[in-house]
């Protein structure tokens, strides 16, 4: 194997396994910032290894091996320290003792998932939301500072110092690395739900590189929303948003062709569809709508039911559709939701409708440089027959998307404006 084919091999590895590594770490030192320096530390480790010793049979353990290796070191530095300073108390060293003893791989809590405090962590009230978000797709789905920077169309050096930030103030703060209980869980857990479905979204529908899809995240998101509602079994809105989850997820297979291109939902071969998922999503559904549900995930999740139940697209109640978007847009208004309404209503009452929609919110500032409004319209125009106003929409859409796969499936409907 040459030494490209073993460092693109070391990419794939760390992209899956950094975000357990360092929420492991963090564990251990109690601080993100110095668990995820380890954790590259112990990339580094296999950068200069691997190309002469060949991958390992298990990476992910190695490259865990190796990190633990160097925060035990790192601990008992510090236990040395402490032993010298005996003023400043026996309880750090104590929970140094524990953080290198056998019982490491114990559990601490009911919960006993280390990237779930790792995201409690992450979504600390100290920070605010961008900050959260930023630390938290950085830490747990294992994104690139320029993949942070596309998501949140900024700037790379603005997203880097905004997470250098982010550890200061944690550190600063002592924030504890554990799952919060009682009161104050549900005062954070709207900040961890909204975190781990952007993490979701990222994975559905990726902001950037060559692929549509990243399973990796979208199982992670659902993974991590599966524990969260185990852990507050009587909030509608974690139960919605595993809800939400499931069922766009029972998708995946069907929203990419052969060639990895996009398949638009209309389009979609639904025998493709997961329907284990379907009927997991749709349970979460009626549990969260049982327990009073009627917050955003939860009529999020009623919406992508009326895709689920649909047999054939023709069958689509594009009715209420349009009648929850009207609800949704009532408690979380965005240009975003009036958008999707926008589409429903062009399905239910024909592109004619959707477009008068659609065009109140261009010069939206919300959606400012947002692909998703000129491939709206260019989409409106062209079953309008409207082909030149079509294609222009096309063409800024492709000009504005960073993802390969998306551009190129809107550069083929500029082609086609053409036929």
């Amino acid at each position: 194997m040459s030494t490209t084919e073993v460092q693109r091999a070391i990419d794939a590895v760390w992209r899956i396994e950094s975000p357990r590594i360092i929420a492991r770490l963090a564990r251990m030192v109690r601080d993100v910032g110095q668990a995820e320096e380890l954790a590259q530390d112990a990339l580094v480790a296999a950068l200069q290894q691997w190309p002469a010793s060949g991958i390992p049979r298990n990476p992910g353990a190695w490259l865990m091996a190796a990190a633990k290796r160097r925060a035990i070191d790192v601990i008992r530095r510090s236990r040395m320290q402490d032993r010298k300073h005996a003023e400043l108390g026996r309880a750090r060293q104590a929970a140094e003792e524990q953080a290198v003893s056998p019982l490491d791989d114990a559990l601490d809590d009911d919960i006993g998932d280390d990237l779930l405090r790792l995201i409690f962590t992450a979504c600390h009230p100290v920070l605010s939301m961008e900050s959260r978000v930023s630390l938290t797709l950085r830490l747990v789905a294992g994104l690139t500072t320029a993949e942070i920077a596309r998501a949140f169309l900024s700037s790379e050096p603005t997203i880097a110092q905004r997470i250098v930030r982010v550890k200061r103030t944690l550190a600063e703060e002592r924030a504890p690395f554990e799952v919060p209980r009682g009161p104050e869980l549900a005062d954070r857990l709207n900040g961890v739900l909204g975190v781990i479905y952007l993490i979701f979204n990222e994975g559905y529908t990726a902001t950037g590189g060559e692929d549509w899809l990243r399973p990796e995240l979208c199982d992670e998101a659902l993974r991590l929303g599966r524990i969260l509602a185990g852990l507050a079994p009587e909030e509608p809105e974690a139960h919605g948003l595993v809800a939400l989850m499931e069922i766009q997820a029972s998708r995946s297979r069907a929203r990419v062709g052969p060639s990895g291109e996009p398949i638009l939902l209309l389009d979609q071969n639904r025998a493709l569809w997961d329907q284990l998922l379907i009927r997991r999503g749709l349970a979460a559904l009626t549990r969260a709508e049982g327990l009073g549900g009627r917050g955003p995930y939860t009529l999020q999740a009623a919406l992508a039911a009326c895709h689920a139940r649909a047999r054939t697209a023709g069958e689509t109640d594009w009715r209420r559709i349009v009648a929850l978007y009207g609800v949704l847009a009532t408690i979380a208004p965005s240009p975003v939701v009036e958008l999707n309404r926008a589409v429903a209503v062009s399905m239910a009452d024909g592109p004619d409708a959707g477009l008068t929609l659609v065009d109140r919110l261009r010069g939206e500032p919300a959606l400012d440089g947002y692909h998703l409004l000129p491939s709206v319209r260019g989409d409106l125009l062209f079953k309008l027959g409207r082909r030149a106003e079509a294609r222009a929409e096309f063409a800024a859409a492709a000009e504005m998307t960073q993802n390969a796969r998306e551009q190129a499936f809107l550069l083929d409907r500029v082609a086609a404006c053409d036929q």
